[in-house]
């Protein structure tokens, strides 16, 4: 038998701060600790800065599609760029232990581990999931995904486009795809009253700016001669075997490709792995890290920032990673408390300001229970395991109680997105079959390795497997 020599590694390199994305909180939180003096590194999966809302900015900012909504981020990022931070793109954080401070990062097909005194989480939000019948078709993805699309490659949807669900990105979206030549339909599941939302939750006088550039979206989509179609429900894919339209209740829409989503929640895969506390936010119906004001979270060395914190937009990020960034450099020595205290006012206020309508949106774009627990049993809820709704209700009557039950019943939550894709409405089903809450239900329990990696990167990591047992 041939045994793959375990690799004699170096000794880990050392900073204050390990920073885990490189989007607005992330960017935001380098630059601000390094004005404090702190060494930083910063681990981003993608090629370049800007995370998700400004990704691929250095580029796509010269497409007259994107350049307006791109302009923002840039100077962000030549500040991040302009400051000696050790910046490692292309790379995965695979496994974290927060009692030693090292970070274990797969780059380039190997593995390098890392100690930092201190960690910021900015991973950042993930669209939540939208199971409808039909889902699986080739034609459907989620319109992040062809965001993504058209931000790194220019690339945009052929033939006859529909957008469905609800929420900002689906105006920002529509805009950005109708500069780029493709007129979509919006088929729009928002059932909430706008003025009563409004006079409910207020937040409309101090959000005053971000509410009116959200106007300023749809009466631009409305303008281009953008049909909308609103109040949808029961949405179903269909067509075979590629999708061909879009059927809900009182209608049909015919599409080559259909765009789905309905908001985004903070992505918390890391830090239920490595066992922060989270609480379950009943407005954005969501686990989100238990954080103090400076984002430091349950756990002494990790603090959290950003969308991957509480949902409040990349204005918010910005202000949340300065805030963590202060807070690490006063825990590291660098600034006395009322240093800290005095140099947060003005992200604290910025933050508060940036949060203003959210509670609005919230409450306006609340999913509706048949996206979250989708009532027809043969909806497939995990793709990568093909698991259906009725396949969880049956698991949730004969004793699964939660997520890692019925894991152990149906192996749902054991393909490569290890849950992240069909967790919550994993939870949900069982929940509305147990005739409890979601958070009674709990959620996935996540481990090492939080991303898929070879085995030969594994065998070549310092200290080898030895440290997953």
């Amino acid at each position: 038998m041939n045994l793959v020599p375990v690799k004699t590694s170096p000794a880990p390199s050392k900073f204050d701060l390990a920073i885990i994305g490189a989007g607005p909180a992330g960017m935001a939180a380098a630059i601000t600790a390094r004005e404090c003096g702190l060494s930083v590194l910063v681990v981003d999966e993608n090629a370049a800065p800007g995370g998700q809302v400004f990704r691929a900015a250095e580029l796509a900012g010269a497409d007259p599609a994107l350049a307006r909504d791109m302009a923002p981020g840039l100077d962000l990022i030549a500040r991040f760029r302009a400051l000696d931070i050790t910046y490692r793109p292309g790379a995965t954080l695979w496994m974290l232990d927060p009692d030693t401070g090292t970070l274990s990062v797969s780059r380039l097909g190997e593995s390098s581990d890392f100690v930092a005194e201190r960690i910021l989480l900015a991973t950042g939000a993930q669209e939540r999931p939208v199971p409808i019948p039909g889902w699986t078709l080739p034609g459907v993805m989620s319109a992040g995904a062809a965001q993504i699309a058209l931000k790194t490659a220019g690339m945009v949807p052929s033939g006859r486009v529909v957008l469905a669900g609800q929420g900002p990105l689906m105006w920002l979206l529509a805009n950005q795809l109708i500069r780029a030549g493709v007129l979509p339909v919006l088929v729009e599941t928002r059932t909430q009253p706008i003025l009563r939302t409004a006079l409910e939750q207020g937040g409309i006088f101090s959000g005053f700016a971000q509410l009116a550039k959200g106007i300023g979206l749809i009466l631009k989509a409305r303008q281009s001669g953008m049909r909308v179609i609103t109040g949808a429900k029961h949405l179903r894919a269909e067509g075979s075997p590629r999708v061909q339209g879009l059927r809900f209740e009182g209608g049909y829409e015919a599409c080559d490709t259909l765009l789905l989503h309905e908001g985004v929640m903070p992505s918390t895969h890391i830090s239920m792995a490595i066992g922060l506390e989270h609480g379950w936010d009943a407005q954005q119906l969501c686990w989100r890290p238990k954080l103090d004001v400076f984002g430091a979270s349950s756990h002494a060395r990790i603090a959290v920032a950003g969308d991957g914190a509480v949902i409040g937009g990349w204005e918010a990020a910005v202000a949340t990673g300065q805030l963590a960034a202060l807070d690490a450099a006063f825990r590291l020595g660098r600034l006395a408390a009322a240093d800290r205290d005095f140099r947060a006012e003005a992200s604290a206020a910025a933050l508060l300001q940036a949060r203003a309508l959210r509670p609005f949106l919230d409450a306006l774009y609340a999913p509706s229970q048949e996206i979250l627990a989708p009532p027809e049993d043969s909806t497939i809820i995990c793709r990568c395991e093909e698991v259906t709704a009725g396949s969880l209700r049956w698991a949730a009557a004969i004793g699964a109680t939660g997520p890692n039950q019925a894991k152990a019943y149906l192996r749902c939550g054991m393909g490569p997105c290890q849950g992240r894709l069909c967790g919550p409405t994993v939870a949900a089903v069982i929940a509305e079959t147990r005739s409890v809450p979601v958070e009674e239900v709990g959620h996935f329990r996540p481990r090492a390795p939080y991303k898929p990696i070879t085995v030969n990167e594994l065998a070549g990591a310092p200290q080898g497997a030895d440290r997953l047992s």
